[in-house]
């Protein structure tokens, strides 16, 4: 058998168009695609190995930055300096 075929409960061990797979699971990971989109994940991440990675690895690097980054207030003096700059390169 081949690596790419599925047997009953295995998920396939290549997708056959990564880029529009994963435009598709960031695309329900933000929230773009509603109850459609959670059907077509559960099916996606069922049958594909590199989908399950993948969406499993984004959503983690979402939750991290999403604890890690936090608002803090820029200071004026660096705020006016930035301006500054962009204005020279204007």
């Amino acid at each position: 058998m081949e690596k790419n075929e599925q047997s009953a409960g295995e998920r396939k061990l290549q997708c056959s168009d990564v880029s529009k797979c994963f435009q598709l699971l960031e695309s329900i990971l933000d929230g773009e695609m509603g109850e459609e989109g959670k059907d077509v994940l559960k099916e996606k991440l069922a049958k594909c190995q590199p989908c399950f990675e993948h969406f499993h690895l984004e959503q983690a690097i979402r939750e991290v930055l999403k604890t890690k980054c936090t608002k803090q207030p820029c200071p004026d003096k660096l705020a006016d300096s930035i301006r500054q700059k962009i204005q020279e390169i204007k």
